[in-house]
């Protein structure tokens, strides 16, 4: 059972990896698509009659929050990632620091995402993307720290 729990978690992690590949993989005008579909989505949600607005105060409002869904973006795709490097390292045995190598695999990937969408058209690697994918990955460390901490208190008491 614990080689099926490993070969799952290194299976999700792979594929997690693979989806913010392509999602890196996109050239500029698309990833601003699909950024601008999320502003609309989020205005649907969050203002009042949105759908009634004009087209053009609905586009408006997604450029205008175009920046935070890209950045809101990085962190959660790596927030994720860091649960599943944790999971996947836990799984397969890493006792020592395991919580530290999970952070440095998210945050090495991070880089090697930057230099990749280098050669994406109209897309830049950007350090400060880095730093935040890489701090969405601990904050998911550490959100899997705490159930994993939570759980084991709960299974001694």
């Amino acid at each position: 059972m614990k080689q099926w729990k490993s070969i799952v978690c290194l299976l999700l992690t792979v594929c997690w990896m693979g989806f913010i590949f392509t999602m890196s993989a996109q050239p500029a005008a698309k990833s601003t698509e699909t950024s601008l579909h999320v502003g609309m989505m989020v205005g649907e949600i969050l203002v009042p009659d949105f759908e009634k607005k004009p087209l053009l105060e609905q586009l408006a409002f997604a450029r205008m929050i175009d920046h935070p869904v890209r950045k809101c973006a990085h962190a959660s795709e790596y927030a994720v990632l860091g649960i599943l490097t944790g999971l996947s390292a836990d799984s397969i045995g890493v006792r020592k620091q395991r919580w530290r190598k999970a952070f440095l695999a998210a945050s090495v990937y991070a880089m090697t995402d930057e230099f990749h969408q280098l050669f994406v058209p109209g897309r830049s690697g950007q350090i400060s993307d880095v730093l935040l994918d890489s701090a969405g990955a601990l904050l998911g460390i550490i959100v899997l720290y705490g159930i994993t901490r939570l759980n084991n208190l709960r299974n001694q008491g």
